[in-house]
């Protein structure tokens, strides 16, 4: 079995500039509680976007067993579109809606679907009966799940928190099992 473990990122405050925005002081706090619930793990490799926020995330995770970050343009967050939109919430389900929707200069979730799935896919026959940590955001995340298991969609993304975490389990390319795993952490 592969297991591939999504770290969402923790809290960073809001920026037009998505490849530098940073951790914020909680969202750091929040990174090595992430840091903590993997310290009896056997980790193979760290993946991430190359969104600093998901870099920050699961940067203690790589330190603590001397593994490079290795980022991957295509686990970056979908492009919802060129500009800002006036109600994210509405756009967010419009694009869950429909499938080949994509607001001007964003990506549909066929689109951003396909491209990460497709580095996802690499990944895990890279690292074939190995634990991978990958650092990710909440859209794509749910969009890589919802390509394995339709039931992950629009309301299961709305339920994510900053951080959270999920455990995949495959066996080649075919999903076995999820599990939530950040909350048992929390309690």
């Amino acid at each position: 079995m592969t297991v591939i473990y999504f770290v969402r990122h923790a809290h960073a405050h809001y920026s037009v500039d998505e490849y530098h925005r940073p951790l914020s002081v909680q969202g750091m706090k929040d990174a090595e509680r992430v840091t903590y619930l993997f310290k009896e793990q056997q980790i193979d490799a760290v993946y991430a976007s190359p969104y600093r926020r998901a870099i920050q995330t699961v940067e203690g995770i790589a330190q603590t067993r001397h593994l490079p970050i290795q980022t991957v343009d295509a686990l970056k967050e979908r492009q919802l579109s060129s500009g800002a939109m006036e109600d994210f919430q509405a756009a967010v389900q419009q694009v869950w809606r429909d499938p080949s929707f994509a607001w001007e200069g964003g990506e549909s979730n066929q689109q951003a679907m396909a491209r990460a799935v497709q580095s996802l896919q690499a990944i895990m026959l890279a690292h074939p009966q190995e634990t991978i940590v990958i650092g990710t955001h909440g859209n794509i995340m749910v969009l890589m799940m919802h390509y394995f298991d339709p039931q992950y969609g629009y309301a299961f993304w709305q339920k994510l928190t900053m951080p959270d975490v999920y455990r995949l389990t495959f066996q080649g390319l075919s999903l076995r099992e999820v599990k939530h795993v950040w909350q048992e952490d929390r309690a």
